[in-house]
């Protein structure tokens, strides 16, 4: 039997969601606190990979174990063995042909910018207090929706087959000392939405023009693209489902 896990975690003591040998990883804590629980090997698929410091706040995965779960339990279960910046929310029963990953039809991420020093922000937020054109930065957001190939915001020596991505939503919006960069889209490259957020703010310092960022984007080429935001301003905050409401 196949069931889907829906969880949230805070990135900051992780080394990633991914399994990494000598290293703290979210994909790793969970297996363990699966395994212990139902008494059985546990490997989570999950539906994407979050880097080192990134957060989630909706993240699935699937497991497979042989017997008929109470789901309700387990979920109470988990949240009390877990340590405290992981959280479950909900397991569900699905198709054995059901898979995390492939499955998902779009996924949404939201980076974090905080234009005043807060004491309160400095783990989940990026502290940048140099003035920025957000209206010219929502202009670059349009150029976006025309290209399909994102090679050029991709992490080099990445082992994926095509950098086609087909974008469905993004903005910048300003409210008080905070700025928020939502973008969603059918599937994300590595260091993907950091680079787009690095190179958007260069626009925004008005260190590039609309025009260059076009050039960027139909280079495909990595170098010609602004700096990798910090990681610890980077949500991973909805994955959606054909079959998950």
């Amino acid at each position: 039997m196949r069931y889907f896990i829906e969880l949230a975690y805070k990135g900051t003591n992780y080394h990633g969601w991914q399994y990494q040998p000598e290293a703290n990883s979210v994909q790793e804590t969970l297996n363990k606190a699966l395994s212990v629980l139902l008494k059985t090997d546990i490997d989570v698929v999950g539906a994407g990979r979050t880097d080192t410091g990134v957060h989630a706040k909706q993240m699935y995965a699937h497991f497979d174990f042989e017997k008929e779960i109470n789901t309700n339990q387990l979920v109470h279960k988990l949240n009390s063995f877990l340590p405290k910046d992981i959280v479950v929310y909900s397991i569900i029963k699905v198709s054995n042909e059901a898979h995390a990953r492939f499955d998902a039809t779009k996924r949404t991420y939201e980076y974090h910018i905080h234009t005043f020093k807060d004491v309160f922000e400095n783990e989940g937020s990026w502290l940048h207090q140099l003035p920025i054109d957000i209206d010219k930065m929502n202009e670059a957001c349009q150029i976006l929706f025309k290209h399909n190939d994102f090679e050029c915001f991709s992490k080099t020596n990445t082992d994926v087959r095509t950098f086609n991505c087909v974008v469905f939503e993004a903005n910048w919006k300003q409210i008080g000392s905070k700025v928020v960069f939502t973008i969603a889209a059918d599937r994300f490259l590595r260091n993907m939405v950091r680079a787009i957020v690095g190179t958007m703010i260069n626009i925004g310092l008005n260190k590039i023009s609309l025009t260059d960022f076009e050039k960027i984007i139909e280079s495909k080429n990595r170098s010609q693209a602004g700096f990798s935001a910090p990681a610890h301003g980077l949500y991973l905050t909805q994955i959606a489902y054909e079959y998950i409401k």
